[in-house]
């Protein structure tokens, strides 16, 4: 059966390069990075060269870099590591409702720590408004933290204005850019953020994998005790073959991200007019043009969407409902609920994310087994009144 893969906003297919480079570091060149004789210092040196790479897709200095496990661990350094170092400074943090878990999750353990969370909502299009993070700000502020792009939605955040507030009031600012490195052009001193999550797997690289960039001044704690690696930010063995291939999957982003997104935009938008126009009861969840663009998320009245995943899947189609780090929660999304949309309607979304193998034959075969897997489903429902 034909197979079609639009979930690249869960995890993306290796790049040939970045496979081509990890081979010898799953093999001959086995080091430890923390060696003195040969083998560790050529491990070390695969590291740092890795280091470098990233550093410069992202306009930042490679001592800036420190690598993680992926942007979860990322997201949890850079909330948990400022906190908990800047802590003589204040208590309070600010967040938004549209979050990713990793960091929703450690905001809400800093609570039980004595911290203080605010968490902002967004609009009907997933987007936070940058005067009420400067309304949130006070004088115990010590970090905001604003995705780049939202994961399920695809809404593009104002980063850069809600930076020079960050600025203007002396806080540090993170951002997760875990869906918008290698579809956007993402440079942290023109975003101006003091920190910046990044993960290989979302961009044709490894798994276990990804970096957290903190800005050279930056008081930052570690997380995770040991042996002191990555500049005692990060303990434990690096992972070298994962990290080479991050270097190249980065280097690689640099390189394409805007070739990448004029090949997909195009099928973007040829998704969104052909399922709006061809499916009745149907809404396009996230912002219209401040949108990633690969990113198609639509709500169906009446069905569940893991039920189309399903049948879609019995076509030979590869899709989510939304976030794959929820998807065993059974939960309705957090972040459609925090666009106002009822809990009920809410559990109907369909995240389609295309991906640099993606042509127009893939959407023509979408737009063709789609919308009678809607229609079968809807004459099964009970909320259906056609």
């Amino acid at each position: 059966m034909r197979r079609i893969y639009v979930d690249h906003a869960a995890t993306t297919p290796f790049h040939p390069e970045v496979t081509e480079a990890m081979l010898p570091y799953l093999g001959v060149r086995f080091g430890n990075p923390s060696s003195i004789y040969s083998e560790g210092r050529e491990a070390r040196k695969a590291v740092e060269e890795a280091r470098a790479r990233v550093a410069k897709a992202l306009g930042a200095d490679p001592g800036e870099i420190t690598f993680t496990s992926g942007g979860t661990e990322a997201d949890n350094l850079a909330v948990l590591g400022v906190a908990r170092a800047n802590r003589e400074r204040g208590n309070h943090i600010v967040t938004t409702a549209v979050e990713h878990h990793a960091v929703l999750e450690p905001c809400h353990y800093l609570e039980r720590e004595g911290f203080e969370v605010s968490v902002l909502p967004v609009d009907g299009a997933g987007l936070v408004d940058p005067g009420e993070v400067r309304r949130a700000i006070r004088p115990s502020t010590l970090l905001v933290s604003v995705m780049h792009a939202n994961n399920e939605i695809g809404t593009v955040q104002p980063i850069e204005e809600i930076s020079a507030m960050c600025r203007e009031a002396g806080v540090y600012l993170h951002s997760d850019a875990v869906q918008t490195v290698g579809a956007l052009e993402v440079d942290v001193n023109r975003l101006g953020v003091d920190l910046l999550s990044v993960s290989a797997h979302k961009l044709y690289g490894p798994k276990g994998t990804g970096c957290l960039y903190a800005r050279r001044g930056t008081k930052l704690e570690g997380i995770i005790l040991g042996g002191g690696q990555e500049r005692r930010l990060r303990s434990g063995t690096e992972n070298v073959a994962g990290i080479v291939g991050f270097g190249v999957a980065m280097k690689l982003a640099a390189e394409e991200w805007e070739q990448r997104s004029d090949h997909v935009r195009p099928l973007r938008d040829r998704l969104i007019a052909g399922i709006l126009e061809g499916v009745p009861h149907t809404r396009l969840n996230g912002d219209r043009e401040r949108r990633l663009p690969n990113n198609v998320n639509v709500l169906f009245d009446f069905i569940e969407g893991e039920a189309i995943c399903l049948r879609l899947d019995f076509q030979g189609i590869a899709a989510s409902t939304g976030s794959a780090c929820s998807s065993e929660s059974g939960e309705a999304s957090h972040v459609l609920l925090a666009l106002g949309i009822p809990q009920q309607k809410a559990h109907g979304s369909l995240r389609l994310t295309l991906g640099r193998e993606n042509t127009d034959e893939d959407v023509d075969y979408l737009l063709e087994k789609l919308p009678p897997v809607i229609e079968e489903l809807r004459r099964m429902s009970p909320l259906y009144p056609g």
